[in-house]
């Protein structure tokens, strides 16, 4: 695939960024595509390895070598329809995919790995602004009516499978706005909305419907939705933040990271912002985790003015290598650096927040390092606090960005009783929960987790539910 000595022959290129003082000043997106020569050179470094471990490390078994292939030959269509056959969304995983199948790329043993998400990305809005992209026809009607509950990637990936298969999907969203986390928890200089607005438009355009404004097991009973539809899918993703709950919790100005963030998207579609506004112009803020959520809280601050920015981690700084028991092709345990803290921010590892401290509001954090036992035999290390290594931060905001426990369980999940596994998700056997003719799919179902692999387990759930009412699936 590509070009056999490529991968020797060029250097890796990655998307172009606006400098950082020019994106700061805005919300929107920041990163360009290459010219079409310099992305069929990028498509040229796929190798003809025999084993495509990117199509292993992809959890939606995107044909990568086949689409670098076609854009390596200037077949850009082709390239489009290699795409399009596995991965509903590509415009979505091309542009908020951290690329797994990168990382387990064949030419990243010896030198960069294939700009696989670049040429993701590039191949979609080729086929968008070709007229390639069209609304699919779905087969002959079943006569089954599904409700889908929530518009997540994964309950919009399921409904697009599903009406495919003829099957009459509506689609419910609590929200003002379809996309769930894509159209709300995302800022905009990852994932501008008309991309999620472009999408949707095809899905209404293949006969799928959609009501916003509907919180079901809230101002929608589920007992309408058992009634007026032969199954149910849940996909409201795992909405259950992680607290901190250490003394002065309860002060103002800490927050949770989806209620900062969702408020800045709502202010960027100019709507209505809902509860007390939270900003984070002219304030020292504290970021506590350090994912990808953290991450978006530290541009959105930056953005918004903030006076400084601190970002801490409970856990040790990665190394800049792959240590030894983490071997290709697994995702790398390494240091990276965010778009969002090159923009800048202080970045602290190894910080236990102690006490939020402040008269009114909070003005500062007890903090104290700690380090960390090498892993046991399961993978599982200890910690214990640094004697006198306590600290104090000063915060005028803190924005707790520390991942999601498990689904709410109050209203939706209790009315329709479904049970529960041990980590407090949908529990579910090939995508069925325990009440009949109710599946599950996506964080709802699995945890916490990415949009790529939500977007497989709407596809899977839809095969099983496809299987489920006609006794076989057509669906890939």
């Amino acid at each position: 695939m590509g070009k056999a000595t490529g991968f020797l022959e060029y250097l890796r290129e990655d998307p172009i960024k606006q400098p950082v003082e020019k994106r700061k000043k805005h919300f929107l997106e920041f990163e360009s595509l290459p010219s079409s020569r310099k992305l069929k050179t990028q498509a040229a470094r796929c190798m003809d390895c025999g084993v495509p471990y990117c199509n292993w490390g992809c959890p939606v078994s995107n044909l990568i070598p086949e689409f670098n292939e076609y854009v390596y030959q200037d077949q850009w269509r082709a390239a489009y329809g290699a795409l399009q056959a596995t991965n509903n969304f590509p415009e979505f995983t091309g542009r908020v995919c951290p690329a797994l199948c990168e990382a387990s790329c064949c030419s990243g043993l010896v030198e960069q790995p294939v700009s696989i998400k670049m040429l993701e990305k590039a191949i979609i809005e080729k086929a968008f602004e070709s007229g390639w992209v069209k609304p699919l026809n779905p087969a002959e009607p079943s006569g089954v009516s599904i409700a889908i509950i929530g518009s997540g990637p994964s309950g919009l990936a399921a409904a697009q499978q599903l009406n495919l298969a003829g099957h009459e999907v509506t689609v419910f969203e609590k929200n003002e706005v379809i996309g769930g986390l894509l159209a709300l928890g995302i800022p905009d200089f990852k994932l501008e909305k008309g991309v999620i607005e472009r999408r949707v438009r095809l899905l209404e355009e293949e006969g799928i419907k959609f009501k916003v404004n509907s919180h079901v097991g809230c101002d929608l009973a589920v007992s309408d939705i058992m009634d007026n539809f032969d199954y149910v899918c849940l996909t409201g993703g795992a909405e259950k933040p992680r607290d901190l709950p250490i003394p002065g919790r309860d002060l103002p100005g800490i927050h949770f990271a989806l209620d900062f963030l969702y408020q800045q998207n709502r202010r960027n579609q100019n709507r209505d912002i809902k509860g007390e506004e939270i900003t984070a112009s002219g304030k020292v803020v504290v970021v506590i985790g350090g994912g990808d959520t953290g991450s978006d809280c530290v541009g959105t601050s930056i953005r918004q003015g903030a006076k400084s920015v601190t970002q801490i981690e409970i856990l040790p700084e990665f190394p800049k290598d792959r240590p030894a028991n983490n071997p290709w092709p697994q995702w790398p345990q390494i240091m990276r650096t965010s778009s969002s803290q090159e923009e800048g921010c202080v970045r602290d590892f190894a910080v236990l927040s102690k006490a939020f401290v402040g008269q009114g509001k909070v003005e500062k954090i007890n903090c104290v390092r700690v380090e960390w036992s090498d892993p046991d035999e399961n993978g599982r290390r200890d910690m214990r606090e640094i004697k006198g290594s306590d600290f104090v931060l000063k915060a005028d905001l803190v924005l707790l960005c520390m991942g999601f426990l498990h689904p709410v369980h109050e209203g939706m999940l209790k009315d329709f009783g479904v049970k529960h596994d041990a980590r407090g998700n949908v529990a579910t056997d090939n995508y069925r929960t325990s009440v009949k003719n109710i599946f599950a799919a996506g964080d709802m179902a699995t945890g916490q987790s990415l949009v790529v692999r939500a977007i497989n387990s709407g596809r899977e759930m839809a095969k099983a539910l496809d299987t489920a009412i006609k006794g076989y699936t057509h669906l890939s």
